[in-house]
């Protein structure tokens, strides 16, 4: 039977970097965290609320992480842009399926390239990605630079990747995946009803959230564009923007 509540909706998937966490390497507001686990372990028990589960572009083993923190035991969550699924229930992981062994060597080549245009310059590839490539640098300004420098080289050797930016990580991520299609997998799998389906998120790249729930979100800390796609905007930020739209969602 499809987990189900006596809300008004089932199921919350949230963003983690500028909604649970800072995107920065500042601290994660750890009392926050666990009012969310206090949430999820009601929901659970007593199904009068939604169940929060994570979906992020963080490599698959922090955000497994931060779902053991909050207290998801029942939902599976979405790492590395829907790359990868883990779940809570069974601790099993999933990648997507299309992704093929000739992905994964143009991913390869992608980073080899990548490191021999920008490491010298001071580019770091975030660890723990399997398909895909995130890039860092402490000068924002200098990844915003060369995002369309990026996006054209790999266009020109006929990757198919897709190139964003977030608030401080250039994402180059495989094109046919994302976190809508990940977001698919999940709803198909856990059989709970999209009209039933609450999302939150702060960037532009959590239009793929948005777009496969029926009710979206946003921390006052979000993007002006995603914004515009929010049901609703907190007006506090990150996690405590989180709380106060969990608090809304559950009554």
């Amino acid at each position: 039977m499809p987990f189900r509540t006596t809300a008004k909706y089932d199921l919350v998937i949230c963003d983690i970097d500028g909604c649970l966490s800072p995107e920065s390497h500042a601290p994660i507001n750890g009392p926050a965290l666990l009012q969310i686990a206090e949430h999820n372990r009601q929901a659970i028990q007593y199904r009068d609320r939604p169940v929060v589960t994570l979906c992020s572009g963080r490599p698959i083993g922090f955000v497994e992480c931060l779902c053991r923190l909050i207290h998801n035991t029942l939902i599976p969550c979405i790492g590395e842009n829907g790359v990868w699924i883990w779940r809570p229930a069974d601790n099993s992981f999933e990648c997507e399926p299309s992704i093929t062994e000739e992905h994964l060597e143009i991913v390869h080549e992608a980073r080899k390239l990548l490191r021999t245009l920008y490491h010298e310059h001071g580019v770091i590839q975030q660890p723990g990605k399997s398909a895909s490539v995130a890039l860092y640098h402490p000068d924002t300004d200098y990844l915003r630079s060369i995002v369309s420098t990026i996006a054209e080289q790999f266009q020109k050797r006929g990757w198919p990747i897709r190139v964003s930016m977030t608030w401080l990580y250039i994402n180059c991520d495989l094109q046919h995946v994302n976190k809508g299609t990940a977001i698919k997998r999940l709803l198909t799998e856990t059989g709970i009803d999209p009209e039933r389906t609450a999302g939150i998120g702060d960037t532009m790249g959590d239009r793929f959230i948005a777009e496969h729930v029926s009710w979206f979100g946003c921390p006052a800390n979000a993007e002006k564009e995603i914004k515009n796609a929010a049901t609703y905007v907190s007006t506090q930020q990150e996690i405590e923007g989180v709380l106060a739209i969990l608090q809304r969602l559950s009554h």
